[in-house]
């Protein structure tokens, strides 16, 4: 059995971002937030921090301030995969010269390698870094699917430890869970599945839900850990409906317009993104006043 990186609750945190640039000083609040609530970890620079839009530089800066603030207090996870399996290598070795406990390495987008390609390119990476590696399977946004097969395949590697899933089929997870057994840790990549995939097995979640509700996405992580699969799963049907605001447009549009409610950072995103429509920022606010994040 590997070693695993985290059990219960990491953020996929927001990059705080404004006119200028990357809004430090507001990044540095929501980390200590994170903390203050019992998050179990950091994920840093992924789909919901905006690593696409980061400038080489920034991407690093991000990874390395994180780190650095965090201070060993929770591991930071650094989002460093890429459809250029040279950049992921690079971008992966730097994160791990600063001190990142881990790496999540999403499927190569656009490419839509095949199985083999998808298996030769987390391999490339996981074989010159000295870090453990979450693999992360999100075909809505990719093009591709990482089999259970494949992963079974990858789970052999000594640095290969978990996968964050968010193809959202629970068929496909509890295949993947019953090839691999204790080989590879999983967790949900998707909030309405915490309960779902961490009943199959699964050992937490990479969230975007607590970025807004860090205090109940650990308590319904930590219920389920404790065999409290009804009090884990009363919390996930309450916190449905935000979870289906926060997923209403592209991930992360809405979370960066609820962060920004809450005061966590501006409502500023990089084209190709563009802050919420009206409505359904309108319908996001209103989920989050219903479960008491944001006053009436």
């Amino acid at each position: 059995m590997k070693n695993t990186v985290f059990t219960g609750t990491a953020t996929a945190i927001i990059t705080p971002l404004n006119a200028q640039g990357v809004d430090y000083k507001k990044f540095a609040e929501m980390i200590e937030w994170q903390i203050a609530c019992g998050v179990d970890a950091i994920v840093v620079a992924g789909t919901t921090g905006e690593g696409s839009t980061l400038t080489d530089n920034e991407h690093k800066e991000v990874i390395r301030f994180c780190v650095e603030q965090i201070a060993g207090r929770v591991p930071v996870i650094a989002g460093t995969g890429s459809n250029d399996t040279a950049y992921a290598i690079d971008l992966s070795k730097y994160a791990c010269k600063v001190g990142a406990d881990a790496l999540l390495l999403v499927t190569p987008y656009y490419n839509k390698a095949t199985q083999k390609g998808l298996y030769e390119s987390f391999k490339a990476v996981a074989d010159v870094c000295d870090k453990p590696c979450i693999l992360y399977n999100v075909p809505s946004r990719t093009g591709c699917n990482l089999l259970p097969e494949t992963v079974a395949q990858l789970a052999k590697h000594p640095r290969i430890v978990a996968i964050k899933e968010a193809s959202g089929n629970l068929s496909q997870i509890a295949k993947l869970i019953s090839l691999c057994g204790d080989e590879i840790d999983v967790y949900s990549g998707n909030d309405d599945q915490i309960v779902p995939i961490m009943s199959l097995g699964g050992k937490g979640v990479i969230s975007v839900l607590s970025n807004v509700a860090p205090k109940e996405t650990v308590e319904m992580c930590r219920r389920m850990l404790d065999g409290d699969t009804a009090g884990a799963a009363k919390l996930q049907l309450e916190y449905i409906e935000l979870v289906d605001a926060l997923f209403c447009e592209v991930n992360p549009i809405p979370v960066k317009a609820a962060c920004a409610a809450m005061g966590y950072c501006e409502n500023y995103l990089r084209l190709p993104l563009t802050p919420m429509e009206q409505q359904n920022e309108e319908k996001l606010l209103a989920a989050m006043k219903k479960v008491g994040i944001l006053g009436e």
